[in-house]
């Protein structure tokens, strides 16, 4: 992935210029979230960007539009411009546990530029496994791989104790539940 450092303060934050919505925002491990950034008029034919914090006075702009509305992809995120509607639209796919961050939406300009603060988290995705009466005192286990010769265990229980991570046994409805996050 492209990555160009910026340092971006002095920002222009909180003020009607830019303004993230939502500004705190969560979507499922390997799957996809959507964050628009609506800016006064004025801004329409200006640079956008988005970019990941990596400390208080720098971000790292993984998407920036040329300042037309056609749409940047690289990697797993993307940025569209619509310039009638004065938003632009920044998505992030294929989730993984270290998405979660904070992102900023912002406005290329020379000096200060107008950007809005995003919290991203990711939500874990849970996975249920059925099984049949007689097995409830046995070893349950998950498995990411489909060679069960080769696969390293995630979660494994002895009955219904739990030895690692995050998971759920109902023996009576002959089920147990896993919360699986992104790699």
């Amino acid at each position: 992935m492209w990555l160009l450092p910026v340092l971006f303060l002095p920002v222009v934050q909180g003020s009607s210029v830019l303004v993230a919505v939502p500004n705190a925002v969560s979507g499922p491990a390997r799957g996809s979230l959507t964050v628009q950034c609506r800016y006064e008029p004025g801004w329409e034919t200006y640079s956008k960007w988005w970019c990941r914090e990596v400390e208080s006075s720098k971000c790292y702009i993984l998407v920036q539009t040329n300042g037309s509305e056609q749409e940047v992809k690289d990697d797993r995120v993307s940025i569209k411009d619509d310039q009638k509607l004065r938003t632009f639209t920044v998505t992030m796919e294929e989730l993984r546990w270290d998405d979660a961050d904070t992102y900023w939406c912002g406005i290329e300009r020379s000096g200060p530029n107008p950007a809005a603060k995003v919290k991203v988290t990711v939500d874990p995705v849970t996975v249920q496994c059925h099984y049949g009466p007689g097995w409830e005192p046995y070893v349950k286990s998950w498995c990411p791989d489909a060679d069960l010769n080769n696969c390293a265990i995630l979660v494994l229980t002895t009955g219904s104790r739990l030895r690692k991570n995050e998971l759920s046994i109902n023996q009576k409805k002959h089920t147990f539940s896993m919360a699986i996050w992104g790699e």
